[in-house]
């Protein structure tokens, strides 16, 4: 099995070059994504459940030819982190505290600018954007477009709340019709000085006002940024507005095309949590096998072929 994994990342795929999206680097393999993700944080078990959320995600797309989607758990130090950005061509994040956890080490900050300048794809979910405290706005949102930070960030469960679909002929927003759903959406997001330079995608109603909740950017170095506010349940991934909107948004921070018949289901199992352990640890190892996906810890350089 691990012979046939390897080879299929080998496969060379000629995607249409006229379309928006570009298949592929100079040196013609495959795009690589780190799928990030955490161990439990301080939430109650179901929401913010980082590990399981970017199992889902590579459900969808470790089958997408010109892709490498990787799975990563960034918990403690991460030392061998940096590494493993510079190696990657993008970067898909739903940790906590994501902005806060990106400044707080150096080395990570500045691989991360450095995927940046290099016009790597970069897309975050729900606490993946977060910071409690001001300082790590500036840099967060120069790297994805846009954050829920600060001591005056708002945030709150919406029951039944309206989403709308701010632009629908967007790659991202394809076949998303406005759904209902009860979430905790982070709302009134600091999107920079100039906040029309990113497109909104996905809209709310709140305190009078219309928010952006989801949104694309196409930076000036010639990458692209996605970032979407919703995803505090864990059962919200049961929604394929969710799964599709999370598949399509990697695939276009990669500048890849959407495969035709690309599925945007997974299986019952990975959706469901295993039951709770006694500290609230959901480490899940019967859907690590049953999606046959391996997991790097960044501690130690991936394996030459097996990343």
């Amino acid at each position: 099995m691990q012979t046939r994994q390897f080879l299929s990342v080998l496969v060379l795929l000629a995607l249409n070059c006229g379309s928006d999206f570009e298949a592929r680097g100079a040196d013609n393999r495959p795009k690589r994504v780190l799928l990030i993700g955490q161990g439990p944080d301080t939430h109650k078990p179901s929401t913010h459940e980082y590990m399981a959320g970017v199992r889902i995600l590579y459900a969808m797309l470790h089958k997408v030819e010109g892709l490498q989607p990787v799975i990563v758990r960034a918990d403690g130090k991460w030392e061998g982190g940096p590494d493993l950005i510079d190696s990657a061509d993008g970067a898909f994040i739903f940790v906590s505290q994501g902005a806060k956890w990106i400044s707080d080490d150096q080395a990570r900050l500045a691989a991360f600018q450095r995927l940046e300048k290099r016009g790597g794809g970069l897309a975050c979910w729900h606490w993946g954007m977060g910071t409690r405290t001001a300082e790590p706005i500036a840099a967060f949102v120069e790297l994805f477009g846009g954050c829920h930070g600060g001591p005056d960030r708002k945030h709150r469960v919406m029951k039944n709340i309206d989403v709308g679909v701010a632009t629908p002929d967007h790659p991202i927003a394809r076949k998303i019709q406005p759904f209902t759903i009860t979430e905790e959406f982070y709302y009134a997001l600091k999107f920079g000085p100039d906040p029309k330079r990113v497109t909104p995608l996905l809209t709310i109603s709140q305190d009078g006002s219309r928010h952006t909740v989801g949104w694309a950017w196409n930076r000036p170095s010639g990458g692209r940024s996605f970032g979407f506010s919703g995803g505090h349940f864990h059962d919200t991934w049961q929604r394929a507005e969710y799964r599709r909107l999370a598949a399509q948004g990697v695939l276009w921070v990669m500048k890849l095309e959407p495969p035709k018949g690309l599925s945007f289901d997974v299986p019952d199992f990975a959706l469901k949590l295993k039951p709770q352990s006694a500290n609230g640890a959901t480490p899940n190892q019967s859907l690590k096998k049953k999606l046959k996906k391996r997991t790097e810890s960044g501690n130690t350089p991936p394996r030459p072929g097996i990343r």
